[in-house]
């Protein structure tokens, strides 16, 4: 009787998600969603480590609600599209958060949030009426194509900083940490460079991991670094800064006191922190409006929420095609299946992470590692869903691991960014220039907008000036005139 109903679940199961149909089977599905989940889930550190730096926020209450809206949006587009995709806070959007439009522009981390609901709320009506492929054609190609490029500079760099392998330097801004025990105290420079080698090993280890085609390369990385740094540490003693008349806290000083084992805590912080914190205080602009004008708030709104929009569609559309072509599920006409029923999810579970307190919820490029382990249908993306849930109860174990593991998925992913840059038309100057400064504005302002609003500008002069403004939209241009007035009302 047992065998006959388990029989019966599996062909409930089989017959919803068209397992079989599609050449797999539910022991392959299963096997697909672990691995997608191994491959994405120092999304759940990371993303904790960069918006609990916010006032307002925790460590503890962003690694929930980063699980929560993944498990939302997994679900989502499991059901919804029935594909082997996973979503979760997406890398370079979290960074445009917190370091463009918090430390950036001045916005609380509940102002921030608005603007996340407000880029799932338009993502939802451009995906209903259709309206969402026109926007993407009328951005340039070229600026497509160097946004994620830009991007992956720009969290690289962050990683490096957040490794201590980059330094603020007085003269040029940025240096490369001092190495030298020849200079000062031994026990304060090895202070210093201890995290540096972890970060670099663990960098290195995922790039080993990543050649042999190990599954989870990214969060084995992390693992790896953690323990060379917990190994390592033991060796880092408290020292006395006489220039500064300062104690510099050893790694054993007031260790088990930092620490918090209770699992229900996570859960705590983000009941009071960032749950409904959107609703509470996110339409409270006090802050920034003691400093800006009202004008200068609505572009900032206006261009960031624009920059959201952007991203979070270039990143998607391209993410979905990648998986789906990997797993040849494209359509006879090489389409993503069910395309917008994929996007409504995406969108969809922007909503959700802005009303738990996460960053903008989009496709992992990661799932395709899923797809190459034979994921063809929705149910290896609820197996998905399923540890990202279990994952919310590991959160005292995800807070042991420190910035300088974490640092190496940032540069890491930074690296798997950049493979966009081959298409970019180098040859061809008028494309080049802005595609450039699309980049090299967005890591040398430290801001992600300024590097497509610049970038949009000078696509858009340099076409006029070289008597090819025809191949300029309308949208195009109104998008350039809204980055200019935010650059000469804002600024």
């Amino acid at each position: 009787m047992e065998e006959k109903v388990n029989k019966s679940f599996k062909d409930r199961i089989d017959s919803f998600f068209k397992i079989k149909e599609r050449g797999s089977n539910v022991k392959i599905e299963i096997l697909a969603g672990i691995t997608t989940f191994m491959t994405m889930a120092y999304i759940l550190m990371v993303n904790a480590g960069m918006l609990g730096s916010l006032d307002g926020a925790s460590y503890g209450s962003i690694y929930i609600a980063t699980a929560i809206s993944a498990v939302a949006g997994t679900i989502l587009i499991g059901l919804l599209a029935n594909l082997p995709l996973a979503q979760a806070s997406g890398m370079g959007l979290n960074a445009f958060f917190v370091y463009t439009v918090c430390y950036g522009f001045g916005l609380t981390y509940a102002n921030a949030l608005i603007l996340v609901l407000l880029d799932g709320i338009i993502f939802v009506i451009l995906t209903v009426t259709g309206l969402r492929k026109n926007i993407f054609k009328a951005i340039p190609k070229t600026i497509r194509i160097a946004i994620p490029a830009g991007i992956g500079l720009f969290i690289a760099f962050l990683g490096l900083q957040n490794a201590g392998i980059v330094v603020n330097d007085d003269a040029t801004l940025v240096n490369l940490v001092s190495m030298n025990f020849l200079s000062g105290n031994p026990v304060e420079v090895w202070a210093r460079v201890m995290p540096v080698i972890c970060c670099l090993s663990g960098f290195i280890a995922i790039t080993v991991l990543s050649k042999k085609e190990v599954k989870g390369a990214t969060l084995w990385g992390i693992v790896g670094a953690t323990a060379l740094y917990y190994l390592l540490g033991l060796t880092v003693k408290g020292f006395y800064d006489n220039t500064n008349a300062n104690y510099f806290l050893g790694f054993t000083d007031g260790v088990a006191n930092k620490l918090d084992m209770n699992p229900l805590s996570a859960f705590k912080d983000f009941g009071t922190m960032s749950f409904g914190a959107i609703f509470k205080d996110g339409f409270n602009f006090s802050a920034y409006l003691a400093n800006h004008s009202g004008t200068s708030l609505v572009l900032v709104i206006a261009t960031s929420v624009l920059a959201f929009c952007m991203v979070d569609m270039f990143d998607t559309i391209g993410t979905l095609y990648g998986a789906c072509a990997r797993g040849n599920l494209l359509t006879e006409e090489g389409e993503v299946p069910n395309m917008d029923k994929a996007m409504l999810a995406d969108s969809i579970a922007t909503c959700v992470g802005a009303v738990c307190g996460t960053s903008t919820v989009t496709t992992f490029v990661e799932s395709s590692a899923g797809v190459g382990e034979g994921g063809r249908t929705g149910f290896a993306a609820m197996v998905t869903a399923l540890c990202f849930f279990i994952a919310m109860f590991l959160s005292p174990i995800a807070q042991l691991i420190p910035s300088c593991a974490t640092a190496t998925a940032l540069i890491y992913v930074g690296v798997l960014m950049m493979g966009s840059v081959k298409d970019v038309l180098w040859d061809d100057i008028a494309e080049a220039v802005p595609a450039f400064v699309t980049m090299v504005i967005m890591v040398l302002t430290y801001n992600i907008s300024y590097g497509i609003g610049l970038g949009i500008i000078s696509y858009s002069l340099v076409k006029v000036f070289t008597g090819k403004a025809k191949e300029v939209s309308v949208v195009t241009w109104i998008i350039a005139l809204m980055f200019a007035l935010t650059f000469f009302l804002t600024h």
